[in-house]
C-alpha cells in the first residue's frame, strides 16, 4: 500500500513528469487503483481531480469509470475536457446521457470531445443523437451530426438525410460529408 501512497503523492505534486511516470505504474495496479484514485475527484485543488480524471480513464478496472461520467459536471472546463476524452478511450453505453448533455457545455471542446466519446460508443448512441439533432442549439446540432457521420453505420443515413435541411450551414456539410462517407447518392455504372 505504501507504492500506492507514492503514486498518488506523484500524481498530487504538481510535477506533471512525475505525475505521468506515476500513471504508467497506477497501470500496473489495475482494480486497487481505482478506490484510491476516486476520492481525489473532490478535491477543491482542481489540478488533483484533472491528474484522478487522467489515471482513471487509463486504467482498465470499469470500476472507476463511473467516475468519468460524473466528472463530466466538475466545476472546471479541464477536467471536463479530460473526462469527455477518457470517455472517448473508454466508450460505455452508460455514458451516453451524460455525454449528450455535454454536447451543450459552454466549453466548446468539451462538446467536440463528447461528440468524439458517442462516436466511440458507436450504434447504441444514434438514437440518442438523433433525438439531439432535434435540438434548437446549433451547437447542439452541429456536434450530434459530426458524432453521426463518425459512427460509420447505414443506421444514420436518415439523420443525416434530415440535416441536408438544417438552418445551420455547419450542419448541412457535417451531414453531407456523412452521406457522401456512406455512398449515399453515388451512382454506380458498369463502363
Amino acid at each position: 500500500m505504501a507504492d500506492l501512497e507514492a503514486l498518488l503523492e506523484a500524481i498530487t505534486s504538481g510535477d506533471d513528469a512525475r505525475a505521468e511516470c506515476a500513471l504508467t505504474q497506477l497501470a500496473k495496479i489495475g482494480k486497487g487503483a481505482s478506490k484510491t484514485l476516486t476520492p481525489l475527484l473532490n478535491s477543491p485543488d482542481s489540478d488533483h481531480r484533472w491528474w484522478a480524471v487522467r489515471a482513471l480513464a487509463s486504467l482498465d478496472d470499469p470500476t472507476g469509470w463511473d467516475a468519468l461520467r460524473e466528472a463530466l459536471h466538475d466545476p472546471d472546463p479541464a477536467v471536463r475536457q479530460c473526462a469527455a476524452l477518457g470517455l472517448r478511450k473508454q466508450p460505455m453505453t452508460s455514458a451516453i446521457p451524460g455525454l449528450i448533455e455535454a454536447l451543450e457545455d459552454p466549453d466548446r471542446l468539451v462538446a467536440r470531445l463528447a461528440s468524439d466519446a458517442l462516436a466511440a460508443i458507436g450504434q447504441a448512441a444514434i438514437g440518442a443523437l438523433a433525438k439531439a439533432m432535434a435540438s434548437p442549439n446549433a451547437g447542439i446540432r452541429i456536434e450530434a451530426v459530426r458524432a453521426l457521420l463518425n459512427i460509420n453505420n447505414p443506421q444514420v443515413i436518415p439523420s443525416l438525410l434530415a440535416a441536408l435541411n438544417d438552418s445551420s450551414c455547419i450542419v448541412e456539410f457535417w451531414a453531407e460529408q456523412g452521406l457522401e462517407r456512406l455512398g449515399v447518392g453515388m451512382v454506380f455504372f458498369n463502363p
